[in-house]
């Protein structure tokens, strides 16, 4: 009989049962509230373009990327958008804007440079008033992260 690696499955649930290692996240998902679950779902899907993959009964769920998510769920009290801030990374911002202007989305900002991030963004706002900023990272690090991410996915 073969042993098996210490870097296998028997090391990953020592880690786990010490503490030193948390299980794998395979996806992640946003969820918000909408009072108007037909409007959110046209402006995301339509306007947006995300793909819709999963439609319950009072709640949508948007792909964003390969394993993020954006869901909204009908809800009665309209939902606040205190500090809500939905940030999709798209390296032509540019384009964005010009796509969102003829869908006649009204941009509030940019697309402008931030230094202080070093991010080129633009911001425009959904039908329940949540922000939704469009940016790129011009900051050579998140290209690292991203890299290292998908590598270790």
């Amino acid at each position: 009989m073969g042993s098996r690696s210490a870097t296998g499955p028997i090391r990953r649930r020592v880690a786990m049962r010490e503490g030193t290692m948390n299980p794998r996240v395979d996806a992640g998902i946003v969820f918000l509230g909408t009072t108007d679950l037909a409007t959110t779902s046209a402006f995301y899907s339509e306007v947006l373009g995300l793909p819709l993959v999963l439609e319950q009964e009072s709640c949508r769920v948007f792909r964003v990327a390969d394993a993020a998510f954006l869901g909204f769920c009908e809800r009665h009290v309209p939902p606040s958008d205190a500090g809500v801030v939905l940030t999709l990374v798209a390296e032509d911002v540019d384009g964005w804007a010009v796509a969102l202007r003829r869908r006649g989305v009204r941009i509030e900002r940019g697309p402008v440079h931030n230094a202080v991030y070093g991010i080129y963004h633009l911001f425009v706002r959904d039908p329940n008033g949540y922000v939704v900023e469009i940016q790129r990272f011009d900051d050579p690090r998140w290209k690292i992260a991203g890299e290292r991410q998908t590598r270790n996915v």
